[in-house]
């Protein structure tokens, strides 16, 4: 794997982005771990070959973003996403890396606590740019992922009819920007289609993960199905 450059802003160039990575592979590991730290201001600062262990590696290299292999032998990204999650303070982001762009663990990282999901087959630059945009507070998901994620939940036999009673408290645009990103647009496509800045865009995303309690965008569209807001075509 060749490390890839991508553009950065000025502010990404002035903090440094934190990753460890964690992967029963030690090619993959090499590999990644190469790939980021030729990048500016991205530094690997551990690695590990199991989720067994995770939070005391976290604890010592204090890494923004995890990088974390859903299938491993002892104990899987799935658990150490979870205990990740349950440490004090603010942990950090955790990014699911998988083969398997139809994971049946897709929905329960999420709600584990995952920032993101990205296939290991992916281009470097995707992997980059996933790093930089989790470790700014936001959420990812690969397309093909979020397509995967919609007709598996597509499929589950308990959606609600109606939206339920804890989105009350969001008002009728609030609702729309909610739907909105549950069906995966961006700010700028979303203000297209309100006719809105994309500044007010995201003023109405902040009020709702803050009125909901979620931490970001992922938990928005988990939120959006659970409760109904949005039916996604089977």
């Amino acid at each position: 794997m060749v490390p890839h450059s991508t553009p950065v802003t000025p502010a990404e160039e002035q903090r440094e982005i934190r990753v460890a990575i964690v992967d029963d592979q030690s090619m993959i590991r090499a590999g990644f771990a190469a790939l980021l730290d030729a990048q500016p201001g991205v530094t690997v600062v551990g690695t590990a070959e199991d989720g067994l262990g995770v939070t005391d590696l976290v604890r010592r290299t204090q890494p923004d973003v995890v990088l974390m292999d859903i299938r491993m032998p002892k104990v899987s990204g799935l658990d150490a996403t979870r205990a990740i999650g349950a440490m004090p303070g603010t942990p950090p982001r955790v990014v699911i890396l998988t083969t398997f762009d139809a994971d049946e663990y897709v929905f329960s990282a999420l709600r584990a606590g995952a920032s993101g999901f990205l296939l290991k087959d992916s281009p470097p630059e995707e992997l980059i740019h996933a790093v930089r945009v989790v470790a700014a507070g936001e959420a990812l998901l690969s397309p093909r992922v979020t397509r995967s994620l919609i007709a598996d939940y597509a499929a589950r036999p308990h959606r609600r009819p109606e939206p339920g009673p804890e989105l009350n408290g969001l008002t009728e645009r609030e609702l729309d920007v909610m739907g909105a990103v549950a069906r995966g647009f961006s700010n700028a496509e979303i203000s297209g289609e309100l006719f809105v800045s994309e500044q007010t865009v995201k003023t109405h995303v902040s009020r709702i993960l803050s009125k909901l309690g979620l931490r970001d965008r992922t938990q928005m569209v988990i939120a959006a199905y659970e409760s109904g807001l949005v039916r996604p075509e089977r």
